[in-house]
């Protein structure tokens, strides 16, 4: 089997199972967003070099639960989402410096609860529209990040010159960025449309915050892998590399489309 059937077969079994699990009940969500977050922590640990990865892991799943059960209340959630929101910008700004700089052990693990514990915390609850569970919009937000992902392939492959972050990502073009951007806006207007959740204007918001923190997203974890010099966070997904790989842009964007559909919708 060569890589381009084995990286079909692996990408389609993965949307089957994310797209099943977000369907059948707000309890297998969470619990394969739990999983799925678990496995990234581990991913993510081996790349920066944690030595043990446990305390992550457990500090996600324990925030999840006790979010689950409702005994974090709203005060405490807003703190997390703004420190969370906080540390995603530093992110972004750490990305236009040229220099890397070295991690002690501290700091490594607060960098791991601010990028991954916490986005996916709210990545877990981002459908949770008013106390009840709507998977149409993890799913919706995901087919924005899939056409965004797809556009920006396409048109930068075929019309992409000027480099969008060659130091970071070689193969990312301005070209690609703007056509993926477009196409997500299209499809967040098809969405809103044809969508009975939210209203169209809504949608078009969530799909530039999507379009544009997704990109965001793509780089920080490329910047991640750079500095320890690895092509993929892993390989569990034959063909793509490691699951960080695949939802770096997903769970990067999380707090932010949950912070405006939750509080400044």
């Amino acid at each position: 089997m060569n890589n381009f059937s084995t990286r079909i077969i692996s990408a389609i079994v993965y949307a089957i199972v994310f797209i099943s699990a977000i369907v059948y009940s707000q309890n297998t969500y969470i619990v394969l967003i739990t999983f799925f977050g678990a496995v990234c922590l581990w991913e993510f640990s081996k790349i920066i070099k944690i030595q043990n990865a446990v305390l992550p892991v457990v500090s996600m799943v324990g925030l999840i639960v006790l979010n689950y059960l409702k005994i974090l209340d709203s005060d405490k959630i807003i703190y997390l989402l703004l420190f969370c929101l906080l540390h995603s910008v530093y992110l972004i700004i750490d990305l236009y410096k040229k220099n890397y700089s070295e991690r002690n052990h501290l700091l490594k693990s607060f960098t791991t609860i601010s990028y991954l514990v916490l986005p996916f915390l709210f990545l877990a609850f981002l459908p949770f529209l008013n106390g009840d569970y709507q998977p149409k919009i993890i799913i919706c937000v995901i087919l924005i990040i899939w056409t965004n992902d797809s556009f920006a392939y396409i048109v930068g492959k075929n019309f992409g010159k000027t480099k969008l972050f060659e130091r970071i990502s070689p193969k990312k073009t301005i070209e690609g960025f703007i056509g993926g951007f477009l196409f997500s806006i299209f499809a967040g207007f098809l969405i809103g449309r044809y969508s009975e959740i939210l209203t169209i204007q809504n949608w078009l918001i969530i799909a530039i915050i999507t379009s544009v923190l997704g990109t965001y997203g793509d780089l920080v974890e490329s910047k991640f892998k750079r500095q320890a010099n690895v092509k993929d966070s892993g390989t569990i997904m034959p063909g793509h590399g490691g699951l960080l790989d695949r939802l770096d842009s997903l769970f990067f964007l999380a707090p932010f489309v949950y912070l405006y559909i939750h509080y400044l919708m």
